[in-house]
């Protein structure tokens, strides 16, 4: 089945949807939309197709039955109940919402018209990422004690003061931890399990004119009893690759971008030499950690293929709405403990 994909939101994320869709064999982008007329003028040269002149329009059109929400971070709730209303399949780039109340809205609402409800989180298509998964799945670490990640990013101020959407709690929803540590936090607790209670510091260290946080560090306690640790910020110069330490009594791995980094068990198997050669001549991979333009689509490309595959039936849908929340919860608990200078238990 062919599936017709519509975009809301046509800045920075835009295009890399359009191009995503562009390259598959059962997706076919048929319009966008973007309250920016200028924007949305932008893209079409770009990306021929429907340009639509109001959001209603969109959702409405029956050649579309994938909708994709690339708005800003704080204003994704609106355009995404329009589309459920409609009838249509979600996919919103992260984060979900940033607020509870209204991630918990999106969900209720895709259960409630029985359409499907997914969030990006491409970073879990990653072939290392995956393989970890995989392997922590087999209990080849055996007990895990720590699961830490390092997301040590740059962002000029140029950045920020550059578009209206950026530095403000009304339209970003959260700083260096909601838009940008937000990848690596999902896959930390998709790896660990759920987070149990936070204890965090917070502050504006290296930009001016900002609603929130460009310096974080949390220290997390995981359900299972393990703990670890989150760093996020964008002021650290030049920027370097994020990066997901696990650790257990019977083994440790680091991923850094796409790359395994360490690799090493205390019970090898003839698989762990081969993961250790394929990664070892790798180099440098994928990030946004100084340019946030500096990702690849062909990620997003395959979380709409899994979206697809989902729909007719073929797979397991990977980052469904309820899945993408976990990450904004630890993301707000963090925010909480930092304002509160007191831990944060986290319900789940």
């Amino acid at each position: 089945m062919t599936y017709g994909f519509g975009i809301i939101g046509t800045g920075t994320i835009g295009p890399f949807h359009a191009r995503a869709i562009q390259t598959l064999d059962d997706a076919r982008f048929v319009g966008a939309y973007d309250a920016n007329a200028d924007s949305l003028a932008t893209f079409g040269k770009s990306f021929p197709g429907k340009l639509y002149s109001d959001l209603q329009s969109l959702v409405d059109d029956p050649e579309i039955s994938i909708v994709t929400i690339c708005t800003p971070s704080a204003l994704h709730v609106e355009p995404a109940l329009a589309a459920i209303e409609a009838g249509k399949h979600v996919i919103i780039e992260k984060p979900l919402d940033a607020t509870l109340e209204r991630c918990d809205q999106i969900i209720s609402a895709a259960e409630k018209k029985g359409v499907v409800a997914a969030c990006v989180f491409q970073n879990r298509f990653i072939r290392g990422a995956k393989i970890l998964k995989e392997v922590i799945d087999q209990d080849r670490f055996g007990r895990l004690v720590l699961g830490d990640a390092y997301i040590k990013w740059f962002r000029s101020q140029e950045y920020y003061d550059g578009r209206a959407a950026r530095g403000t709690l009304a339209l970003d929803g959260g700083g260096a931890l909601m838009s940008q540590a937000i990848h690596a936090i999902d896959l930390l607790q998709w790896y660990m399990g759920p987070v149990e209670s936070v204890y965090a510091y917070a502050d504006t260290l290296g930009h001016e004119r900002l609603d929130f946080e460009d310096v974080s560090v949390a220290v997390l306690r995981f359900a299972s009893g393990a703990m670890g640790v989150i760093e996020g910020s964008t002021a650290v110069y030049p920027g370097f690759f994020k990066k997901i330490e696990i650790s257990g009594v019977g083994g440790s791995a680091v991923l850094e971008e796409e790359s395994i980094t360490t690799w090493s068990f205390a019970e090898e198997t003839d698989k762990d030499e081969a993961i250790r050669e394929e990664f070892r001549d790798q180099g440098d991979s994928g990030g946004g950690a100084a340019d946030p333009t500096a990702i690849d689509f062909r990620l997003h490309a395959a979380q709409f293929q899994n979206l697809m595959e989902h729909l007719d039936g073929k797979a397991e849908l990977l980052v469904d709405a309820k899945e993408a929340r976990k990450a904004v919860e630890i993301i707000l608990a963090i925010y909480e403990s930092a304002d509160t200078g007191k831990p944060v238990r986290i319900n789940g």
